[in-house]
């Protein structure tokens, strides 16, 4: 049975509710404030644990030399294709995001959708930091969103589940992703949330309905592991963290995400 990223097309349309291309104007917009006032534009970007490579592909769009990268074979081979349909250039790599040596560095580095749930050790972290940290330019930004840690210790328990629904060219979909039974180990902090994701497609036939079911190691990370991690990896700099993609802080009421940005060592 596959599960929910073995099928790149409902991974992409489970996520539709994310408004990409403002995402990228944000991240753009973080690298003119938070680089050194000399530095020169951001011309190269790198998107790591890309999945279908959404904001790498709307990168490309504005036309900055995009790389993405993933483990997962089906992933890329979606990227890689959206890419070519789309009529953008995309650099699609299948690796690991803690052992990747593309022989290249980038003026920005991005993780989005809280693809460091996959990194499961401190250790694996720490690794993943320093490829990062390897592949920087001088003066370039590592920008990792996170889940908010309210989401896994916030006051309806350690373990929260959202449901949501998409709509996108006559195809709804209902999206489970983690329930309350789904439990986070308090010793390794990880979780394994149970997905769920019904997909209805309209057609002259009528509706053809499918769902598909996954289990998903999740590892839950604070804001001060994060902060351990950074420390031992060395060669990274955190110069800002943000709870959403504007200017929320963390701590407000309203944030739902953990956006850390990090730079690199002169």
């Amino acid at each position: 049975m596959t599960g929910i990223y073995d099928d790149p097309w409902a991974y992409e349309l489970a996520c539709s509710f994310r408004d990409v291309a403002p995402e990228a104007g944000v991240l753009l917009a973080w690298c003119a404030r938070h680089r050194e006032p000399d530095a020169a534009p951001v011309r190269t970007v790198l998107e790591l644990a890309a999945g279908p490579a959404e904001h790498a592909r709307e990168f490309a769009r504005r036309g900055l030399a995009a790389t993405a990268l993933d483990l997962n074979a089906a992933m890329c081979g979606y990227a890689a294709k959206s890419a070519a349909r789309d009529g953008v250039e995309l650099d699609v790599v299948r690796d690991d995001m803690t052992t990747f040596d593309l022989g290249r560095r980038f003026d920005l580095v991005v993780t989005m959708l809280d693809s460091t749930s996959h990194l499961m050790t401190l250790d694996a972290f720490v690794a993943h930091l320093r490829r990062v940290a390897a592949h920087l330019a001088p003066g370039g930004l590592y920008i990792v969103e996170m889940s908010h840690p309210r989401d896994r210790l916030g006051d309806d328990g350690p373990s929260v589940g959202t449901a949501w629904t998409v709509e996108r060219d006559g195809v709804h979909a209902s999206v489970r992703w983690g329930g309350p039974d789904d439990r986070l180990d308090p010793v390794t902090q990880i979780a394994d949330d149970r997905v769920t994701m019904t997909i209805t497609e309209t057609g002259t036939g009528g509706d053809a309905v499918r769902t598909i079911r996954d289990l998903v190691p999740y590892r839950f990370w604070t804001a001060g592991e994060l902060d351990a991690a950074i420390r031992l990896a060395g060669g990274l700099t955190a110069v800002a963290r943000y709870g959403d993609f504007g200017d929320v802080d963390l701590t407000a009421p309203e944030a739902w995400r953990m956006i850390t940005v990090l730079r690199a060592a002169a």
